[in-house]
């Protein structure tokens, strides 16, 4: 390895991280990598929780030190990993984000219709390979989960992968919200392969059972708490306004790249054959979408306007929790009030009223498993190994349905 790329990353999780080799560090200075600076790891969490800042980059790079040292917990155990698998798992965990958009997980579906992240990710990897004459074949075998050894995908996807572990632990520490607090180093330790397959050993089934509860408090709390989901349910909306309004030809304040999204309107079945897409989708970030929000806040169209500005002021609308779905009658006779106060169409209201639903599941007994590995060479699923009954409850998905609309339709009941 070149002397000029032992660099180090001075973390306030873990402390410092290193580059353990060349493709990783060709991988973090390559300009779509560095563009995970400029986007947050949780949205608009950062409306609720004023610390919860941080990046996809830092997020990334956390993760990354995880799956080192989760493959010298595993090689200490007697697992073989070739120096080519550990830097391919390295650059997969690294580059598993990489097609995350604008303000991650919010506006996902939104800039690309019919895509994850998850698909433009495999395919900024397939081209950064090209780019990178095929030094990422393995790491892309790993990803997709077609390598031999299973329990490297594993650890880079999975319901223990080192994403998971970061960014419960990540994310805690940024929001200040210590029921995410999990023992990752506890939970390396306890890693182990069995028959290919990621494991833990016996002595971490608290560990585990801790990493499940931690991880389902912090979607309630933190990323699915009301608040954000208001701030997010705004923003999405606001980009829909502008879809719309530059659909009928209105022009609009935008970076190039963002222009590129609000006029072209990409789509699924096209999007990859688009070197313009993908030159633009590399480029755009948080601050793009922020820029034209704050522009259009004096734009002409009323409704684009006024969303703009509940979110540059922080005007956030009402928003209710209920277990089963609000009535379309109650909803209704909402948008008939707001109608006569605002004076706009039926239509135009579903900028402000609207209602949908969340749901949060801790553990799939439906996915890979969170296995326990007793000295007897016995395996059980973690939720029947527990002792605690609600790991079992944990693997229910619960239903959460909220109603947004503003507040000023409370003012005037």
């Amino acid at each position: 390895m070149a002397l000029n790329k032992l660099k180090n990353f001075n973390d306030p999780v873990y402390g410092f991280v290193s580059i353990p080799c060349d493709l990783v560090y060709d991988i973090i200075a390559h300009p779509w990598f560095q563009r995970l600076r400029r986007i947050k790891q949780l949205g608009l969490s950062n409306y609720v929780y004023p610390g919860a800042q941080h990046t996809r980059f830092q997020h990334v790079i956390g993760a990354m030190s995880l799956t080192q040292n989760a493959v010298l917990t595993l090689e200490q155990k007697g697992v073989a990993i070739s120096q080519e698998e550990k830097e391919a798992v390295y650059a997969a965990i690294l580059l598993h984000d990489i097609g995350h958009g604008p303000f991650s997980h919010t506006l996902e579906h939104i800039l690309v219709k019919g895509l994850s992240h998850e698909q433009i990710s495999l395919h900024l990897m397939q081209l950064l390979n090209k780019e990178m004459e095929g030094r990422l074949d393995l790491c892309i075998d790993i990803f997709t989960n077609k390598y031999k050894k299973r329990f490297l995908h594993q650890l880079v996807s999975s319901q223990l992968d080192m994403d998971r572990l970061d960014y419960l632990r990540r994310d805690s520490f940024f929001s200040g919200v210590q029921e995410g607090v999990v023992g990752q180093d506890r939970i390396i330790k306890m890693l182990n392969v069995f028959e290919g397959e990621l494991v833990i050993d016996e002595k971490g089934i608290y560990s585990i059972e801790k990493f499940l509860i931690a991880r389902r408090l912090m979607y309630w709390q933190v990323y699915l708490h009301k608040t954000v989901i208001a701030a997010e349910s705004i923003l999405v909306k606001a980009l829909e306004r502008a879809f719309y309004l530059a659909a009928n030809g209105v022009k609009l304040f935008a970076s190039p790249a963002f222009a590129y999204f609000l006029y072209q309107q990409p789509h699924a079945t096209r999007f990859f054959s688009d070197k313009e897409g993908i030159s633009n989708y590399t480029q755009i970030d948080d601050d793009d979408i922020m820029t034209s929000i704050k522009v259009w806040c004096n734009h002409e169209d009323k409704i684009l306007s006024e969303l703009c500005l509940m979110l540059r002021d922080r005007q956030l609308p009402k928003v209710v929790i209920a277990s089963e779905a609000f009535g379309e009658e109650k909803i209704k006779a909402m948008r008939n009030k707001l109608m006569l106060l605002k004076n706009i169409s039926e239509e135009e209201t579903h900028s402000f009223i609207f209602t949908d639903s969340v749901k949060n599941r801790a553990y799939s007994l439906d996915h890979f498993h969170i296995n326990i590995l007793y000295k007897d060479g016995y395996v059980v699923d973690i939720a029947k190994a527990s002792d605690q009954y609600n790991i079992e409850t944990l693997a229910k998905s619960v239903t959460k349905y909220f109603l947004c609309f503003p507040k000023s339709l409370e003012k005037s009941n």
